[in-house]
């Protein structure tokens, strides 16, 4: 016996803020981090790189415990505010995988960091077109904590705006084409380009680029964050 196709929702807006994202029905058996919301967020990228200091900074006043959480309702308001331009079942979709602990509270620095950065494994088709180069090993990335984010957030204009030159003054570092740069250079180059991180920035940048303490950042796997 065939199953019978789920009913469409009729609820309204203002309706779907009062439903806890862990009280609606999910319409697929993967689990909510697997939920492939790429159409989604690609939808939106341009939207969310034009406005996310502003997101941002509603997100964050909401937070008042500073965990990178807010209740669901508090997201689909900011949705509103800044002109998201979701569909009721985009809306749903976006925040069953954004709500990790399923309790009804939106991770807004993740889903920040995956309209805005390029953190995840590109496939090898993708890769071909990408102007920064191929790593030679592949990246075992480290912890992408909250912190880790707020940095690389708030650097990406500036990084977007300078990538080019900056890539070259990297490979100019690097004597031995490795594609590596010790923590100095690396730093001193960002300083070049007026990008100065401060101690606790660069601890968890390095946390997540050089997770086994080799003392050297993949300026490609760096850069690559903010191009695709």
């Amino acid at each position: 016996m065939s199953a019978q196709p789920e009913r469409p929702e009729t609820s309204s807006s203002p309706v779907l803020k009062s439903i806890p994202a862990s009280s609606r029905p999910q319409t697929t058996t993967c689990s909510a981090r697997d939920l492939n919301c790429e159409t989604i967020e690609n939808k939106i990228r341009k939207k969310i790189q034009h406005s996310w200091k502003g997101i941002l900074k509603v997100c964050k006043e909401k937070d008042v415990s500073n965990v990178g959480e807010i209740p669901v309702s508090d997201f689909l308001d900011i949705a509103g505010k800044f002109n998201l331009d979701l569909s009721e079942g985009e809306i749903n979709q976006i925040t069953i995988k954004y709500d990790f602990k399923k309790n009804g509270r939106f991770a807004y620095y993740d889903f920040l960091q995956g309209c805005i950065l390029f953190l995840k494994p590109q496939e090898t088709s993708l890769l071909k077109r990408v102007i920064i180069q191929k790593p030679q090993k592949p990246l075992s990335p480290g912890p992408q904590t909250t912190s880790f984010f707020s940095a690389m957030l708030r650097i990406q204009p500036k990084i977007l705006h300078c990538w080019r030159p900056m890539k070259r003054t990297f490979k100019s570092h690097d004597e031995t084409h490795s594609g590596l740069l010790n923590v100095s250079d690396f730093r001193q180059v960002l300083h070049d380009y007026n990008i100065d991180l401060t101690e606790e920035e660069l601890f968890n940048i390095l946390e997540y680029y050089d997770k086994t303490l080799t003392s050297k950042i993949s300026y490609n796997d760096f850069l690559r964050a903010f191009i695709q």
